[in-house]
C-alpha cells in the first residue's frame, strides 16, 4: 500500500486493536506508553540494550579513566559566582523534573528514555560549571557502566520473572494476581531500568 493509505491493512487490523483495547488490556491512559513498554516490550528492551552497548563501546574507545580526581577540572565559567549559585538552585529542580517525567509516563508524555536524558542533563550542567574533577567526585565514572548494566538487567529480569511464572518473556501480567496490575508493575519496573541505563550512558 501507498504511504499513509487509510485502507492499508495496518489501519484496518493492528491500529484499531491498539486504540480500542489498550486501556482495557494494559490499564493505563497513555496509549504510547502501553504500546512502547508492553506491546512492543521486546523492541524497547532491544533499544535499551543497544544504548548500553553503544555507550560502553564509546567509553572503551575513549579510554575513560575510572578513578575520581580530587583536583578541580578546567572550567572557563567556574569563577562566575552568580552562575554557580543559579546552577545550584536549578540542578535539584532538573532532577525533580526528571523523576516526574519518569513516574508520570503512565499518564502523559514521559518515560525512561526522556527521564534518563533529563537526569543526565543535570549532571552535565554540574560538570560544565563546576569542572570535571568535582563531577567525578559526585558521580564516580566507575559507577556509570555498572548502572547501565543494572538498568538492562532490571529490564531483562522482569522478563525472566514472567518466564519462571509460566508466562511468555516480558508478559507483565505474571507479576500480579490481576493482569492489569501486573502490567502496571511491569511497565514501571522496565521504565526505571530504561531510565537508569539512559542516564548512565549519557
Amino acid at each position: 500500500p501507498l504511504l499513509g493509505d487509510p485502507n492499508a491493512p495496518v489501519h484496518k487490523h493492528v491500529t484499531p486493536h491498539y486504540i480500542q483495547r489498550a486501556a482495557e488490556e494494559i490499564g493505563m491512559p497513555n496509549m504510547v506508553t502501553a504500546v512502547l513498554a508492553s506491546y512492543r516490550g521486546y523492541d524497547t528492551f532491544g533499544e535499551t540494550f543497544v544504548i548500553f552497548t553503544a555507550g560502553i563501546a564509546v567509553l572503551l574507545l575513549l579510554g575513560a579513566r575510572a578513578g575520581p580526581e580530587n583536583r578541580p577540572g578546567p572550567s572557563a565559567i567556574r569563577d562566575h559566582l552568580v552562575l554557580r549559585v543559579v546552577v545550584k538552585l536549578l540542578i535539584p529542580l532538573i532532577l525533580l523534573y526528571a523523576l516526574y517525567v519518569q513516574f508520570h509516563g503512565d499518564f502523559g508524555a514521559g518515560g525512561g528514555f526522556q527521564a534518563g536524558v533529563i537526569f543526565a542533563t543535570g549532571f552535565v550542567l554540574y560538570d560544565l560549571v563546576f569542572g570535571e574533577g568535582e563531577a567525578r567526585i559526585v558521580v564516580p565514572p566507575a559507577w556509570l557502566p555498572r548502572l547501565g548494566a543494572l538498568g538492562v538487567l532490571l529490564y531483562g529480569g522482569v522478563g525472566l520473572v514472567a518466564l519462571f511464572r509460566g508466562k511468555p518473556f516480558l508478559d507483565y501480567s505474571a507479576l500480579a494476581h490481576d493482569p492489569v496490575h501486573g502490567q502496571h508493575w511491569g511497565i514501571l519496573i522496565v521504565e526505571v531500568g530504561v531510565g537508569i541505563t539512559v542516564f548512565s550512558i549519557i
